[in-house]
């Protein structure tokens, strides 16, 4: 079958929306897939990624689908990058989708580095796994919650959306670590964020209002998985003058987060450290290329941060890498 105009139009549109590092001849060449490129998240994983590539004199290009629940967008993404570079560093947004499309560019010999969300049944042909602990991310949002509301009380969990795995464990690590505080009892757990800011907000604020009895929440404290789900519901308090009238624990960085935590409308947010994660995404890859030992799996970190610790010089530094 002959190729369109309109599909050559759109391949061009897809492939001009990344950015790229200089590239030489003969210059080792990685791709870094995220799960999205709209988020402060994902352009301090780009950030780590251009650190190391202009560290390492490797061509690093970054790319990735205009939405978070595209999953056919980021399967074509792989198919085409992998023909284009040596290696691949890939955020998937679905655990089990990206897994068949992975697991056919390692097949042929290139190194696949996993970033941030983990891929399903992959131990087995991934070259290694570099991100947070996300189990033990929702741990601390647990123990942080409990600790704000005196270990008892009522609380709810906005979740981010299903098949993200990064969020999973995360939101699973919360509700195991939360079960040890037997005066605390969750009213809602089940609902889903979504991948944008926009339906985030949207699904907050109806959680909200099923939440609130005569003008004030029926619950003690919320916590959110990731930066979307934790903006929206803070758009979503805001919006009904209800921000600084419930506990509030949040997942990574954002300017309105810091300043939420400066008003008193969050005790506190788990910051991740994106920067690193893409730093090390790529530094692994170009190890594995010229045939060094590298880690199956590599912690990047997970750190609370509070309105009493911001002032901390390591929590600003880390803080700082996020907002820039």
């Amino acid at each position: 079958m002959k190729s369109t105009p309109l599909l050559a139009i759109a391949l061009a549109a897809l492939l001009s929306g990344c950015n790229k590092s200089a590239e030489t001849p003969g210059q080792i060449r990685v791709a870094v897939i995220p799960k999205g490129t709209t988020h402060i998240y994902w352009k301090s994983v780009e950030a780590g990624a251009m650190k190391a590539g202009a560290e390492l004199g490797v061509k690093v290009t970054f790319i990735g689908p205009q939405r978070e629940d595209d999953r056919s967008q980021q399967i074509d993404l792989v198919k085409n990058q992998s023909l284009q570079n040596d290696a691949l560093v890939l955020a998937p947004l679905d655990a089990v989708a990206l897994r068949d499309v992975a697991k056919e560019v390692a097949d042929k010999g290139k190194p696949v580095v996993i970033v941030d969300s983990s891929l399903a049944d992959s131990a087995g042909f991934i070259t290694s796994y570099v991100a947070t602990d996300n189990a033990e991310c929702g741990r601390i949002g647990a123990r942080a919650i409990a600790a704000t509301i005196g270990e008892k009380g009522k609380i709810a969990m906005l979740r981010y959306m299903q098949g993200s795995a990064s969020t999973e464990q995360r939101e699973q690590g919360f509700l195991d670590e939360i079960a040890k505080f037997p005066g605390i009892e969750i009213v809602s757990s089940e609902q889903f964020a979504g991948p944008t800011a926009s339906d985030a907000q949207n699904t907050a604020t109806n959680l909200v209002t099923r939440l609130t009895d005569g003008g004030a929440l029926t619950v003690n404290a919320i916590f959110c998985s990731n930066q979307t789900s934790t903006y929206g519901m803070l758009q979503a308090l805001r919006g009904k003058n209800l921000a600084g009238t419930v506990k509030f624990i949040g997942v990574d960085c954002d300017a309105t987060f810091i300043d939420a935590l400066k008003k008193g409308e969050m005790q506190g947010t788990v910051l991740q450290d994106p920067l690193n994660m893409g730093y090390l995404g790529v530094k692994t890859a170009v190890a594995k290329l010229k045939g060094e030992k590298v880690e199956p799996v590599i912690d990047t970190g997970a750190t609370l941060v509070t309105p009493e610790n911001l002032a901390d010089p390591k929590i600003d530094a880390l803080v700082k890498t996020q907002l820039q």
